[in-house]
Order: C-alpha cells, then sequence, then structure tokens
C-alpha cells in the first residue's frame, strides 16, 4: 500500500485535542503512530479506552475517519489472516510498547 499523509487527532480525558501529522499506509497504523507518539508526553492527559475516538484526515484524496479506541484494540487483538497482516500487527503492538 502506499504511504499517506494524514493529520491525525487525539482527545485526552481532560478534553484537549492533540493534533499529529503522520505517514501511514493504513488507517490503524496512523492510529497506532498518534497514540505511540502522544503517550507519555508531559503535555497530553490520558487517553481513554472504549468509546474514546481518534480522527484521522487523510490529505490526498481527502477523506476522514473516525476510529473508536475500543474497536482498535480489538482488531489489534484479533488473529491475523495473512503473513502482511501479521506483520503489521507485530509492527503497531512492538510501536505501541504491547507485548505480543
Amino acid at each position: 500500500m502506499p504511504l499517506k499523509a494524514c493529520t491525525v487527532v487525539v482527545h485526552d480525558l481532560n478534553g484537549t485535542a492533540h493534533s499529529l501529522d503522520v505517514t501511514a499506509e493504513t488507517l490503524y497504523e496512523a492510529v497506532a503512530q498518534a497514540i505511540a507518539s502522544v503517550h507519555g508526553h508531559e503535555w497530553v492527559g490520558d487517553i481513554g479506552k472504549g468509546l474514546t475516538t481518534v480522527t484521522v484526515k487523510v490529505r490526498n484524496p481527502e477523506v476522514t475517519h473516525v476510529v473508536k479506541i475500543q474497536d482498535f484494540e480489538n482488531w489489534l487483538s484479533r488473529g491475523c489472516k495473512s503473513p502482511a497482516d501479521t506483520a503489521l500487527k507485530a509492527r503497531l503492538r512492538k510501536m505501541l510498547g504491547m507485548g505480543k
């Protein structure tokens, strides 16, 4: 898949929006990059789970996606359908500091 330039907005539990520019091959890779970037940053409060959303705006072609953290985490923990899927999930888990 080709890389896409995206702006990702993550809201912390204090209600503050944090906007990041990332380059990713997939929607969930953009979400993972943003979460990994803001995690533990001194200006960012805790990021919620469950119904908390992350907004990903792809620049070209311009399209906006809204992803629930819960859906992202469920996808990440599900089994893999292909070797490419296995490699992607392993890379994103490592990026997020997750074990398996």
